[in-house]
């Protein structure tokens, strides 16, 4: 049961800091910027791909 609990914290955490990245690519002024935050997206989801390309 524990190992359970301990998978969905890393689920619900790993949406919360995929929001939190989303909002901030959004916000993104540059292409710096925006290919920083990318990178920080890909390496917590790999398969991830933004809508807007």
């Amino acid at each position: 049961m524990v190992e359970r609990k301990v998978e969905l914290r890393r689920r619900r955490k790993r949406g919360e800091k995929l929001n939190k990245y989303k909002t901030k690519l959004a916000a993104a002024k540059d292409g710096k910027e925006r290919d920083e935050i990318l990178k920080k997206i890909h390496r917590i989801s790999p398969w991830w791909q933004d809508v807007a390309q």
